[in-house]
Formats: C-alpha cells, structure tokens, sequence
C-alpha cells in the first residue's frame, strides 16, 4: 500500500494549535479501514443515548420501591438489567473494531516505515544509530497504536454522553448542576498546567528508548569484543547512565498521569459531597429522593468521562510523541535517488565500456576526500585489480559503480548509462556480490543460496554449492540446514562458501568478490578454482586485493594513492616502471612468489560480462 509523504505538513512539536496536522499524518493509513470507524461511530451514539436513560431508569426503581408499586418496580428492573446487558455489548463491539481499524492502520504504518527504511542511503545510515530505527518503526508506531487500544478515540462518543447528561441535569435542578458544574473550571485548569509538562516527558521517554535500543543493539552484535577486552564492567556502568535516565522519564510521566487522575476523583468526591450538603442545608427546598439519586449518578457519570479523558491524555500525550517523531523521522532521512532506466543501450562496438568513472570526486566527510578527480574506463572482457594502501579508495570505486553512494562531483556510468539514470534496484541486480564479512540471513542454506529469488530451485542451488567445492558442506549439512541469526552456527569459511554459491546462483551480468577468500584456508581455496574460473570466463573483472601476487596475470593493474590513480598497465610494465607498484609488489609479495591463474579470480571485487 502506497501512502503520501508523512511529512508533508511537518511536524507540531509544543503547539497545541497544530495538533490536527500531526493526526492528518495518520490518517492515510487510517483511511482504508474507515468503515470499522463508521460502525465504532454508531456503537457510540447508541452508548451515550443509553447512557443518559440509565439514571433514569434507576430512579424509576428507587421511585417504585417507595411507593412500593411491585409491577412497576419489577418492569423498571428488567428495563434497567436490559439497558445494562446491551451497553456492556455494545462497548465490546465498539473496543473490537476499533482495536480492529487500529491494528490494520498501524500494520500498514510498519510495513511502509520498513519499506522506506530498505530505501534510506548509505549515507544516511552511517551517521543514524540502528536502535533509532528500529524504535520508529517499533516503539513509536505502538505508541500511536495505543490510541485505538486504550479507547482514546471512544472519547468522542464520551462528549456526546457529557452533552446529554448536562441537558438532563439542567433539565432536573438548575441549582444542583450549577454546583456540579463550577468544579469543571478547576479540573480545566489543571489539566492545562499537566497538559504541556506531560507531552514533553513523553517526548523524553521515546528519546532515551531510541537510546537504550541503539546501546543494546551495538552491545549484542559487539559482545564478543566487550568480553576479549573485560569490558563488561565499564559497559554495565554506562548502560545504567542511559537506564536511568529512561528510568527517571517514565517517572515523570507516571508523575502527571498521577497527579491527572487523582485530581478528578477527588473533585468528583467533593462535588457529590457538595450536592448532597446543599440538599441536606436547604430544609425548605423540597428535592426528591430519587431525583437525589438521578443527581448523583449523573454527577458521576458526568465526572467519569472527565476522569477517563484524564486517563487517556497520557496515552494521547504518547501517541502524539510517536506520531512526532514518525514525522520528524520522515524529514531527516535521505532516500536513494530513483531513476527509470532498467536497461542498458545497444552498443556495436565488439568491446564497449561497461564501467566508467568521469573525473569523479567523492568524501563520506566533507573535511575528508576519498577520490580526488578519478577517471576510470573498463571495457567488456577486460580484467582490472585496484590495489593501494588501505584507505586509498579502492573499495569506495565499487561502491560507486553499485550506487551505493552518490559522487560529490564528476559522473558515474554503467553499461553506458550515468547511474543518476538507472533504477537502483534494476542496476543492482547485474551484480552478485561477495564480501569479505559474508551476511547470512536467519532460515534455511537454500534460502541464503538462492537469496536473490522468490522460490529457490534446490537443484540449481546443490549444482551451485558443488561447483564452489562446498561438497563437504552440501554432504554433511544440507540445503534444508537451519542458518541461525548472522549465520552464527556456521564457521566464517562456511559462510564464504555459501556466498560464493549464491553469486553463481544468481548469475548476474556483475560479480561482487571483496577480498572473498581472506577468512577461507588453503585447502577451502584450492577446492574454489574450479568454480572461480567458471564465473571468470568470458567476463570482466574488477580486483581489489592486497595479495598482490594474486593479480599479476591480469589485463591492468589501476594503483592508487590518497585517492587518485598514480600508476595504470600490466603486472610487467608496472615492474618495469618501477615504481608504486613495484614497491608495494616487492615489500608484500617478494619478487619469487607464484600464483596459479584461477587464484586471480578469488580476490575479484567484480566480474561483469
């Protein structure tokens, strides 16, 4: 389901004024299930109608029992049981659908959350903390959940039954409900002095609970390192920093809800007290006992949709904060920018370009540049490795051609194409990509093999583990294996093996190897030959490596240097000129090393037809 930017209208952070504007953010996802509101609407006119002729049948009883008429006693008794019996199943219908209406609405508010955080940039998310997301589109859309749950929204049916009750009560004793009524100023009072503190400590709360997730999510996925290094003193005292800091919020939240319902009641106790004083005082004024009895219950009824409100208000004040930062969420992130194209053009040349950089400047800083003018051309069947120090800009060129990131300055093209041209998604699928620290997703080898497709074939899948040397893991494992959380039951060359599997599997036109056999042993690497020199026949590569002895049979070596191109031929010429290259190759390698052909094509970064 598609639903307009929520940040259309921005958010209202302290304004009450400019509530609506943050409720028209969720309306969107509200809309589509409009009718279980429409059948909510009429549960409650019905409950505020029979809210009104509640009291009344009571004081038709109390009336009946004093003059001690049975048969009328009796059928208002009935009249009172029935009345009670539907109102109580009609507030269940109403809390059904409306928790119904609000668990769709807020459904469909975390898949698009989560469809947009698949697009957020790179950029984006090397600066944002994991725990931030994961409390927009967990903690925060709950928080919003929350207002159909608790019945805030039922509060509107709660001011129709306040408009008849105070009809009626006039209607009875203009004098009692005068009384009654000038405690309503007070309770007005009050809320508005909570009202402000107590959105704030909300906002506060959903803060450190953003907080608190980022910590414990860097702290799980890094718990091996705090307890190599005895860290785990040092992480429980600043986890209890950041605890009790959530601790103290939710503290003066429950404060202000505290003082919220704590006031009503006790206005409502006096105020009940007072009706009954000024009945008792007045010895002249003749008020019947059951209007006395009418009175009070109105007077309660009156005082329990205030007290509810009251209540509610905490949950409103929470959703709001929700809602606030759902919508501030949705103005901070930065989006990958979508193009149309899905193909490349036609091209008669035999060996047409296929990767170009133009002149490109790139900085994941702006205080620190990456590439400083770079231009790079590599046509279709040519091998090129990148080598250089670390930190040189190899493995930022590749992240250009995916897409990853967008330059700062110069042009990027693909298959001819300028990548601002391509759908992402479209270009990303001509590259199967290796990493040097291999993702496997929680399910089963076949699902992690055959990541790429909808339904994967385990034939193909099988046939592609075999062809990688992975016999040994196919054999004593299976394609049914259960793959845990990251892959945690599976060994680091284990999960290579895999990765290499599911490159062939998916047999895109671009191939992704980041230093892919740098957690794999001899004998692992000896079994890949085979499979690599399938994957590299007929096809262009791109090779980062730091293993220079591995790359010396290819077409071009491109060397760089704090983020230029310093020297550019073959392995021979390179040594030849005696320079960059030839110093890297003789400090590392030595000048006798030897590595067979295949082995050129386990440190490739890309392969591209």
């Amino acid at each position: 389901m598609a639903h307009p930017n929520m940040a259309a209208t921005g958010p209202a952070k302290t304004s009450n004024a400019l509530d609506w504007k943050l409720w028209l953010q969720v309306w969107p996802y509200v809309k589509p299930h409009a009718r279980y509101l429409g059948l909510a609407m009429v549960m409650m006119a019905m409950l505020a109608t029979l809210g009104v002729c509640r009291p009344l049948l009571m004081g038709e009883v109390v009336r009946a029992a004093g003059n001690k008429d049975g048969d009328t006693l009796m059928r208002n008794g009935v009249l009172l049981a029935v009345a009670v019996v539907v109102i109580q199943l009609l507030t269940f219908v109403q809390s059904y659908v409306l928790q119904m209406a609000g668990a769709r609405a807020m459904g469909d508010l975390r898949r698009d959350l989560f469809n947009k955080c698949q697009r957020l940039s790179l950029r984006y998310l090397d600066k944002t903390p994991v725990g931030k997301l994961v409390s927009r589109v967990t903690n925060d859309v709950d928080s919003v959940g929350e207002l159909f749950a608790s019945g805030v929204l039922i509060s509107l049916g709660d001011m129709a039954l306040l408009g008849g009750i105070i009809a009626k009560m006039l209607q009875l004793d203009a004098k009692l409900s005068v009384i009654a009524f000038a405690s309503v100023p007070i309770v007005l009072l009050i809320v508005r002095s909570v009202r402000d503190k107590s959105r704030e400590a909300y906002r506060d709360i959903r803060e450190r609970t953003s907080r608190l997730n980022a910590f414990l999510s860097e702290q799980v996925s890094g718990i091996a390192v705090v307890q190599a290094y005895s860290r785990e003193a040092a992480m429980a005292a600043e986890f209890k920093v950041i605890n009790d800091e959530y601790r103290d919020a939710n503290k003066r939240a429950v404060f202000y809800e505290a003082v919220l319902d704590a006031s009503v009641e006790m206005i409502t106790t006096l105020c009940v007290a007072s009706i009954l004083w000024w009945v008792g005082a007045k010895a002249g004024v003749h008020v019947g006992f059951p209007v006395v009895v009418v009175f009070t219950q109105y007077v309660r009824q009156f005082f329990e949709p205030i007290s509810l409100l009251s209540q509610r208000y905490t949950v409103l004040q929470s959703a709001m904060s929700g809602i606030e930062r759902i919508v501030e969420f949705e103005q901070s992130v930065e989006y990958e920018p979508r193009g149309q194209a899905t193909e490349g053009p036609e091209s008669s040349d035999a060996r047409p370009v296929v990767l170009e950089l133009k002149n490109v400047h790139f900085a994941y800083k702006p205080e620190a540049p990456v590439l400083r003018g770079v231009s790079l051309a590599i046509r279709k069947g040519e091998r090129v490795a990148l080598v250089g120090a670390t930190g040189a800009g190899k493995t930022t060129v590749a992240s250009l051609l995916l897409g990853l990131y967008d330059v700062t300055d110069g042009e990027v093209c693909c298959f001819g194409r300028p990548l601002g041209q391509w759908d992402r998604q479209a270009l990303r699928r001509r590259f199967a990509v290796v990493p040097q620290d291999v993702v496997l997703f929680a399910g089963t080898m076949l699902g992690n093999v055959g990541v790429g497709a909808s339904t994967p074939d385990a034939e193909r899948a099988a046939w592609c583990m075999r062809q990688v040397g992975a016999d040994d893991l196919l054999a004593s494992r299976g394609l049914d294996a259960v793959v845990e959380e990251r892959g945690m039951n599976f060994s680091a060359g284990e999960k290579q093996l895999i990765a290499f599997a599911r490159a062939l599997y998916m047999d895109a036109p671009v191939l992704v190897l980041d230093e892919a056999t740098a957690n794999i042993d001899s004998n692992t690497e000896a079994k890949l030959q085979v499979g690599v020199e399938r994957l590299l026949e007929g096809r262009t590569a791109l090779v980062i490596a730091h293993r220079l002895s591995t790359i010396r049979a290819l077409d071009r070596i491109v060397v760089f240097k704090a983020g230029e191109i310093v020297e550019d031929g073959s392995h021979d010429e390179l040594l030849a000129q005696g320079g960059v290259y030839a110093s890297l190759y003789a400090a590392r390698e030595g000048d006798d090393g030897s590595e067979p052909l295949a082995q050129v094509g386990l440190d490739a970064l890309m392969v591209a037809h």
